[in-house]
């Protein structure tokens, strides 16, 4: 059998996705409710195991009130949804016009493609032959309102990945408000997890913590406007006896670099739901007839010889179907950054001295930091005002990346544009350009504000400014 590999089946009505080393199922069951079946070790073929059960539970409410062992609260759903019988959190949040806030989604219909749909505006792993891969849609619907939500999957022919995201529209003759829209949700019929997840602080970033999933809520998210050195937007379950070499593991990429929250839930019947997207805090999204509102996209991978093998797997699918550009396959140069050596106290003099003893013990790329524009002589000023200090280099930057390729270096430079400093002649000419509340203090982090990039004069400015030097060098 080839994979990658979608199947549904008219008759029991279950989807059943295949990678390489994974397999993941779903079924429609009763009146278009998707329920979730397994994920886990590639199935040759789904023959029914572990079948939904349902019982009577006291205090889990039933949408049919005659029949008392069915109700959202306890069964394994794809997509959760808000106000309809489901007590845990949902995947889904809406806010209606008249102030309501229940969403009762339902199969409309799917398809199976070839390929990979792109995600517009939003950054996605991405295939170049249609060959490479397929796609299941399940598009879900509103049962007593035109609201849709597509569901994307996409299963790679040589990784072990399937990726998730969510397309949000609606035929409402007036917009609707999008309060909470997560890109993927699992609801898994087992409690014997240990959660994996990277937080930590600037200059520790990243340190990989191990602890045991219990009855409750555990949340990883940023709310600091990038998904930040305080927390990865990655988690992985593992089994209780996982290993780096052996068990198996269920990891979670956000394919994001703005405010996000993956959560863990575990309820009082040992199910474990674990959902991850865009961060619900401080967020709403008014959505109008005409428009379709993306998720960014989630990469989940199965192993089952553990944490190596995930990571490998990630790796390989970010190195083949996520980078772009020049340096997607090439070796990277050996550089050097200026930074340490000299600070803000340095002349063109002292850079090419510094590059000409790089070059000796073969560093390929030099890299001016920091300090190099403006009146840049400490770090409370001129972020904003890209031009070359010409005390520092008379030159400018076509005299000085001159002379480092001469040398038989690459040059290169750093910026940090979205970046504004109060003492800056750029902040004198547009206070109201750096992102504020009016009327209250502008609170300032590393003596820099941030520019408002909505604001697209603001782009304007600034493109023209690193347009220019770039080009003159």
């Amino acid at each position: 059998m080839s994979f990658p590999s979608i199947h549904f089946d008219p008759v029991s009505k279950v989807f059943h996705l295949q990678s390489c080393q994974a397999s993941y199922v779903m079924q429609l069951y009763r009146d278009g409710y998707l329920a979730h079946l397994y994920y886990g070790k590639r199935l040759e073929t789904y023959q029914g195991s572990f079948p939904l059960r349902f019982l009577d539970r006291a205090f889990s409410p039933n949408p049919d009130a005659e029949d008392r062992t069915f109700s959202l609260d306890t069964l394994p759903q794809e997509y959760p949804t808000f106000g309809h019988t489901d007590y845990r959190t949902p995947a889904l949040r809406i806010e209606m016009p008249d102030g309501t806030h229940i969403t009762d989604l339902r199969y409309h219909h799917h398809e199976i493609a070839s390929g990979k749909p792109t995600l517009p505006g939003l950054p996605a792993t991405y295939m170049t032959q249609e060959t490479e891969g397929e796609t299941l849609t399940i598009v879900l619907k509103d049962k007593d309102y035109p609201i849709y939500v597509k569901l994307h999957y996409t299963v790679f022919r040589h990784n072990a990945a399937i990726t998730r995201s969510v397309q949000i529209y609606h035929d409402m003759t007036c917009p609707i408000k999008l309060l909470k829209a997560d890109s993927m949700n699992v609801d898994f019929r087992r409690q014997d997890f240990r959660l994996l997840h990277l937080p930590g602080a600037w200059g520790r970033e990243r340190m990989e913590t191990i602890q045991k999933v219990q009855q409750g809520l555990m949340t990883m998210e940023s709310r600091r406007g990038a998904s930040s050195h305080q927390h990865h937007p990655f988690f992985a379950l593992l089994g209780d006896e996982t290993t780096e070499t052996w068990g198996e593991v269920f990891g979670f990429s956000l394919v994001y670099s703005g405010n996000f929250q993956a959560q863990v839930e575990q309820d009082a019947f040992g199910c474990t739901r674990v959902h991850m997207g865009l961060n619900p805090f401080s967020f709403s999204w008014l959505l109008s007839p005409a428009e379709t509102f993306t998720t960014p996209e989630v990469v989940m991978v199965y192993s089952d010889r553990g944490i190596g093998e995930m990571s490998r797997q990630f790796h390989k699918l970010y190195r083949d179907h996520l980078l772009r550009g020049q340096y997607k396959s090439e070796e990277r140069p050996i550089l050097i950054n200026n930074w340490e050596a000299t600070y803000f106290d340095f002349n063109e003099e002292k850079l090419l001295a510094l590059a000409e003893v790089a070059k000796e013990v073969g560093i390929e790329l030099f890299v001016l930091d920091d300090g190099w524009f403006g009146r840049r002589n400490n770090d409370r000023s001129s972020l904003g005002d890209w031009h070359v200090n010409r005390d520092k280099l008379p030159g400018g930057l076509p005299q000085l990346a001159k002379k480092i390729k001469a040398g038989g270096q690459r040059f290169g430079l750093w910026v940090e544009p979205e970046m504004i400093s109060v003492d800056s002649d750029l902040y004198r000419q547009h206070p109201d350009w750096c992102l504020h509340v009016a009327g209250r203090p502008r609170s300032e982090s590393r003596n820099q504000l941030v520019l408002d990039f909505a604001r697209p004069e603001v782009v304007d400015a600034v493109y023209a400014q690193l347009f220019q030097l770039l080009q003159s060098a």
